[in-house]
C-alpha cells in the first residue's frame, strides 16, 4: 500500500508541474501524457473535487429548515403581484358564449360562377335590411347563404361576425372575423368587431390592439371610441407584464452572479487543496527519471547518458531528436517554470538561449552555446635550431 501510495503522489508531481507549464505536453514524447490529462479534464471530479466535511447534527437541522423555507420565499414573490391583483374596470364584460353549433365558413376550394356572385350580393342586401330592423340572427342565415355561394369574400365574414356581437356571441365573431383577416389581412371592419369581440370578453390588450390597427387602416369613430374604451385597462396589464418581467430579469441576474460566486469559491478552494496537497513536505518529491519514462526511448536513453556525464552531450550534437528536445525544455525551463522539483540543481547554458536547463551544475555545453576552446600551441623555441 505504501508503494501505491508513493507511486500516487509521483503522479501528482507529474500533473501539477504540467499544469503549472502547459507547453511541457507539445514535447514529442509527452503525447500520452497530454492524452491522459485530456481525459482527466473529462472526469474533473478524479483529482478536483473536495469531499465535504461531516455536518453536525445541528447544521443539518439548520440546513433543512433554511432549503423549507427557501421554497416559500420564492412562492410569495411570484404570487405577490398576480395578474389579477391589477385593478381592472370590467364593467361590460360577459361571459364567453359556449353555443357548440358548427359554425359555416363555407368551402374554400370553391371558385363561384357570375351568377352565384350576383345571388350572394342580393343576400348580403338582405341581411344588412334585416340586421338595420335589429333581425339579427335573420342577418345571420342571409349572411351564411352568401358565404355558401361565395366564401372567398372577406366582408361576408366580417359582417355576420358583427351580427354575432348583436347576439353577445363574441366567440363566433372572433372567429368570422379571423376568418376575414385570412382571405383579407387589411380588413378594417374585421379588426374592429373583433377587437370588440375581445372587449366583451375582457381581452383588454388584444381588444387595443386590434382597434389601434381598424382606425390605422381606416379612420372609424365608433373604433375610435372602442379604442379609448379599453385603453385604460389594456395599459394597467402591458405596466404590470413589464414590471413583472423586470422582475424576473434581475431574479435571473441575482441567481446567475449567485452561481458564479459558488463556483469560484469551489475553484478557489480546489486550488488552495491542491496547493496544500503539494506543499506537503512528506510526499516525494517529483523524480526527473520518472518523468523519463514517458518520453521517446530514444530521447530517454540520451538524457540518462547525459545525466551520468553531463559531457556526454557532445555526442548528441547532430542528434535533432535529442537536441530539439533539449531546447524546447530549456526553454521553458527559462520562462519561469523553475525547473523539474528536485530535479537537476545547477542548469545548463545554452538551450535555445533560455539560461540553462535546471539539473547541472554549470550547465551542458554546447546545448547552443559556444563549443569549449582549445588551449593554444605552445611556440617553437627556435634558439635550439641556431647553435
Amino acid at each position: 500500500m505504501e508503494n501505491i501510495n508513493f507511486q500516487i503522489n509521483r503522479l501528482k508531481d507529474l500533473i501539477k508541474y504540467c499544469n503549472d507549464s502547459p507547453d511541457i505536453l507539445e514535447l514529442e514524447g509527452m503525447a500520452f501524457v497530454k492524452k491522459v490529462m485530456n481525459l482527466m479534464e473529462e472526469i474533473p471530479h478524479v483529482y478536483t473535487e473536495i469531499p465535504k466535511p461531516a455536518a453536525s447534527d445541528a447544521e443539518k437541522e439548520k440546513e433543512d429548515k433554511k432549503e423549507k423555507e427557501e421554497p416559500k420565499v420564492e412562492e410569495e414573490e411570484e404570487k405577490s403581484e398576480p395578474e389579477s391583483d391589477v385593478e381592472l374596470d370590467l364593467e361590460g364584460v360577459i361571459e364567453p358564449d359556449v353555443d357548440d353549433t358548427p359554425q359555416i365558413m363555407g368551402d374554400p376550394n370553391k371558385s363561384p360562377t357570375d351568377e352565384e356572385m350576383d345571388e350572394a350580393n342580393d343576400l348580403r342586401s338582405k341581411a344588412a335590411s334585416a340586421y338595420s330592423e335589429q333581425n339579427f340572427q335573420e342577418s345571420i342565415d342571409f349572411y351564411t347563404k352568401a358565404i355558401e355561394l361565395n366564401p372567398g369574400n372577406a366582408l361576408y365574414h366580417a359582417k355576420r361576425g358583427q351580427a354575432y356581437l348583436k347576439l353577445k356571441k363574441p366567440n363566433k365573431c372572433i372567429k368570422d372575423c379571423d376568418k376575414a383577416l385570412e382571405l383579407n389581412c387589411d380588413s378594417a371592419a374585421a379588426y374592429k368587431f373583433r377587437g370588440r369581440a375581445n372587449r366583451l370578453l375582457g381581452n383588454w390588450e388584444s381588444a387595443a390592439k386590434d382597434l389601434r390597427q381598424a382606425c390605422k387602416l381606416d379612420f372609424d369613430e365608433e373604433a375610435d371610441e372602442w379604442l379609448k374604451e379599453v385603453t385604460p385597462n389594456a395599459k394597467k396589464l402591458e405596466q404590470h407584464k413589464l414590471k413583472q418581467e423586470r422582475k424576473k430579469t434581475e431574479k435571473e441576474i441575482k441567481a446567475r452572479e449567485q452561481r458564479r460566486k459558488a463556483a469560484t469559491a469551489a475553484h478557489e478552494a480546489a486550488a488552495s487543496a491542491n496547493a496544500n496537497n503539494s506543499s506537503n513536505t512528506n510526499e516525494p518529491q517529483f523524480d526527473i527519471n520518472n518523468f523519463l519514462k514517458f518520453m521517446d526511448p530514444e530521447v530517454s536513453a540520451a538524457f540518462k547518458d547525459i545525466m551520468a556525464n553531463p559531457m556526454n552531450i557532445m555526442k548528441y550534437q547532430n542528434n535533432p531528436k535529442v537536441m530539439k528536445i533539449l531546447e524546447q525544455l530549456g526553454a521553458a525551463a527559462g520562462g519561469g517554470a523553475g525547473g523539474f522539483p528536485g530535479g537537476f540543481p545547477g542548469g545548463f547554458p545554452g538551450a535555445g538561449g533560455a539560461g540553462g536547463f535546471p539539473g547541472f551544475p554549470g550547465g551542458f555545453p554546447g546545448a547552443g552555446a559556444n563549443p569549449p576552446q582549445q588551449a593554444p600551441p605552445k611556440p617553437t623555441d627556435f634558439t635550439d635550431d641556431m647553435d
